[in-house]
């Protein structure tokens, strides 16, 4: 720890002795973890002495700090042979214990010469300085656990994505199928009964395309792809946001929904990404718009924007709700049997972004209205 070095450094200019070090005490070594010699003692970090040698030894087995100024005056010491060994007359050691209550080590000084060290100041200072290099040293596990628990989250939150990705990918081919024979049943002669089953089973397919499609967008996202947009200067806009107004409309057959277009000349966009965005946001309003309301489309293009505004009657979104609307798996205040995984508004505020464009959303107790905006000319986004 760079405190350390500092650390070292004081005790020795306010005790007057010459060495100072952090010594790792465990039950069979004792290393220096770091060191501060002006006396020419021998040890750098990494050195290792003999534990039955040390005095620390003794403070690990009874967690107390050892303070002697004049060891050939000490009765406690002064036949003791770790000075006798060392050949020091002065000598202070605090032991390093960790938070929860185990011995670390110990901070300790010696000097050859006898030094005043039985004193509040000195005595208070080791305290500190032990107490100190124990906060850092818990300090430094609790950051190393988080780290090793964030490498660990993001492996797991790649495998769950591109699980997510291979799963949406595979679906894709069998709700495909479910949804051709589901038309092929339209279309053949049949009682009313087979026509409301295939009706059914072409609703569920069309939902269960768009969860699909929601799914691996967010999936590419997460994979670092993002939202992968094949812009050109579309002329028949109108014509493919009326197709999917069309297919919606056979979902909700109930719901009225009417449509107001002005658009004049091209679009430069990804069309098949603007009509996800249609999607999302009408199906959001079919699904939770007042029941036997209205739901108004309308898309104006001059030659600056594009415009798409999705509006329905019903509830007020409350602020708090607002705020993270546009989140993914974010789905607010849910009412019974609708169902969805909360990514449609999320992935259609990332095909607006990618457009260099915003969604919005408005909401009163009368009218909750989702604006979709998109420069409509290439030069206008600097291509």
């Amino acid at each position: 720890m760079d405190a350390v070095k500092s650390i070292l450094e004081v005790v020795c200019r306010t005790t007057g002795m010459g060495f100072s070090a952090v010594a790792r005490v465990t039950d069979d070594k004792w290393i220096t973890c770091a060191v501060r010699d002006e006396i020419a003692f021998g040890l750098v970090p990494g050195s290792e002495l003999k534990l039955e040698t040390t005095i620390c030894n003794e403070i690990r087995q009874h967690n107390t700090p050892v303070v002697i100024d004049h060891v050939a005056q000490d009765p406690d010491f002064a036949q003791h042979h770790t000075p006798a060994m060392y050949g020091f007359q002065s000598y202070i050691s605090y032991p390093i214990m960790r938070k929860d209550g185990r011995f670390f080590g110990t901070l300790c000084a010696i000097d050859p010469s006898p030094n005043q060290l039985k004193n509040p100041q000195i005595t208070g200072m080791f305290r500190l300085f032990a107490d100190l290099i124990a906060f850092h040293l818990d300090a430094q596990d609790r950051l190393d656990l988080s780290e090793l628990k964030l490498v660990e989250e993001r492996k797991t939150a790649e495998l769950r994505d591109q699980f997510i990705a291979i799963l949406g990918h595979d679906l894709g081919n069998p709700v495909g199928a479910v949804l051709n024979v589901a038309q092929m049943l339209l279309r053949m002669p049949g009682d009313e009964r087979i026509k409301r089953l295939a009706n059914i089973l072409q609703n569920s397919s069309y939902r269960m395309k768009a969860l699909i499609e929601n799914i691996l967008d967010f999936a590419r996202g997460r994979l670092g792809e993002g939202i992968i947009l094949d812009k050109t200067n579309d002329e028949n806009v109108e014509e493919t946001l009326k197709q999917v107004i069309t297919e919606l409309a056979i979902v909700w057959p109930h719901t009225t929904i009417n449509t107001f277009f002005d658009i004049k000349g091209c679009v430069y966009c990804d069309a098949r990404r603007v009509l996800q965005v249609l999607s999302n946001l009408l199906s959001n309003a079919l699904s939770h718009g007042k029941k036997d309301s209205p739901v108004t489309v309308n898309a104006i293009c001059n030659e600056n924007e594009f415009t798409l505004t999705i509006a329905n009657q019903g509830k007020m979104i409350p602020n708090a709700v607002r705020e993270k609307l546009f989140m993914p798996f974010s789905r607010g205040e849910v009412v019974p049997n609708q169902q969805g995984l909360g990514l449609g508004l999320y992935i259609a505020s990332e095909i607006a972004r990618a457009h260099g464009g915003t969604l919005g959303v408005e909401s009163d107790d009368k009218e909750t209205v989702f604006k979709f905006s998109i420069p409509a000319a290439q030069t206008l986004i600097g291509l």
